[in-house]
């Protein structure tokens, strides 16, 4: 016999359905944003585990990381762009948090970010607002129910609006970035091994210049962890 609980269980799902954000499909548990068989298919690329891999490679020479890693590959029309534009673009925050949870066990099993703090990369203030969230915030809450380590969001702020990086070239990124983050909380992240996070990696003048900033305070460590890596 059908109990009352399933029956406004499924009145519940016809009217506010509870789908995957990969491929729609309704065959999903009921906290999450993604289904078995997606997750099954995103592009791990395992960088978590090993020294000099891709991502540390590209600060090489230009920032002093004690780590660094992406979770997955991104690439065009494959699920994962599907995933960033339902998460930056359409505002699901619910399934940012679950890609931050799953970030958080990548970091987990490894032995190479043992961090005191999560650092979410700042946005600047208008862009914030008119997108009603930082991205990199809802990545770093994510992770930080796996780790247990505090976010802090303030530490580092955006001073200066700059232009998209989309189109620009490697030199060209860096110049746009440059001196565009201000250290306000220095006090905070002495001497503490730090995790800056963003959603994706591509030449890395944005992180690179925000890790430039924090690296200003007296004896902190520094790692970087995106949730995608995207070859320019």
């Amino acid at each position: 016999m059908i109990s009352v609980k399933e029956i406004k269980e499924s009145l519940l799902h016809l009217l506010f359905p509870h789908i995957c954000a990969g491929c729609g499909s309704d065959l999903l548990n009921a906290n999450a944003s993604l289904c078995l068989k997606c997750m099954d298919a995103m592009p791990e690329t395992g960088f978590e585990l090993h020294p000099g891999n891709p991502v540390e490679k590209k600060f090489w020479g230009r920032l002093s990381l004690r780590s660094g890693t992406a979770q997955y590959y991104f690439t065009r029309e494959s699920l994962m762009q599907h995933l960033m534009h339902q998460f930056k673009y359409r505002g699901n925050k619910e399934l940012g948090l679950q890609l931050g949870r799953m970030m958080g066990i990548s970091l987990k099993r490894s032995d190479r970010f043992n961090i005191d703090a999560l650092i979410p990369l700042p946005l600047f203030a208008s862009k914030e607002k008119r997108r009603g969230f930082n991205q990199s915030l809802i990545l770093c809450e994510g992770i930080a129910e796996v780790l247990d380590v505090p976010v802090w969001k303030d530490a580092v702020m955006r001073s200066q609006h700059t232009d998209t990086q989309t189109k620009k070239g490697r030199v060209e990124r860096w110049q746009n970035m440059e001196g565009k983050f201000v250290l306000v909380k220095p006090d905070i992240v002495a001497g503490k091994h730090l995790l800056l996070v963003d959603d994706v990696v591509t030449t890395g003048a944005t992180l690179e210049a925000c890790g430039a900033e924090l690296l200003k305070a007296v004896n902190t460590k520094l790692s970087v962890a995106t949730l995608c890596f995207a070859a320019h």
